[in-house]
């Protein structure tokens, strides 16, 4: 299956606290997320508004909505493998249940999830990330998240949208 190049408009829901650093991952990168293992940058967004929102409330967290700032960025991107087909799952090798794990809890229990050996073979094998169905419950079935382990470099781009400069731009911002 060919790598797509995407030129699209993505989105990202954050706590408004950390809303001056919406492009770090650093978050990702110290925790681990579904798609990458501690130490390993990665930015998750997602292709649609609600799909921001859906991934910002999924369980887990908060179960009463909280203050959010939804960002959007300009995408522009190469090297990503589609796994909501079945030929980008099959390049991956991984499957939907796969996908699906619950990866906190093998976390928890000290278990390497099999999303995270997917991220390593598909970072090892020149991926800058992936396209994935949305697994938050609150996602409907048309939902798609983008998954980046390379971008803001002359060509994995992703600059947010803040035409009017209203993002802070330090946490002091915030006191």
């Amino acid at each position: 299956m060919p790598d797509l190049s995407l030129n699209v408009i993505a989105y990202r829901a954050v706590q408004p606290n950390w809303s001056f650093d919406v492009l770090s991952g650093e978050g990702s990168k110290i925790h681990g997320g579904r798609f990458n293992p501690p130490g390993t940058n990665a930015l998750y967004l997602a292709l649609s508004p609600l799909g921001a929102l859906a991934e910002f409330n999924q369980a887990g967290l908060s179960h009463r909505p909280q203050p959010t700032t939804l960002c959007a960025f300009e995408v522009s991107v190469s090297n990503i493998l589609d796994l909501s087909t079945a030929e980008g799952r099959s390049e991956a090798r991984i499957t939907i249940q796969e996908i699906v794990c619950d990866f906190r809890y093998m976390k928890a229990r000290k278990e390497i999830p099999p999303t995270w050996k997917m991220a390593e073979f598909l970072i090892d094998a020149n991926k800058s990330g992936i396209i994935v169905p949305s697994n938050a419950p609150l996602a409907s079935n048309d939902m798609m998240n983008l998954v980046l382990w390379k971008w803001g470099d002359s060509s994995h781009q992703v600059k947010v949208i803040d035409d009017h400069h209203s993002l802070p731009k330090n946490k002091d911002s915030w006191c």
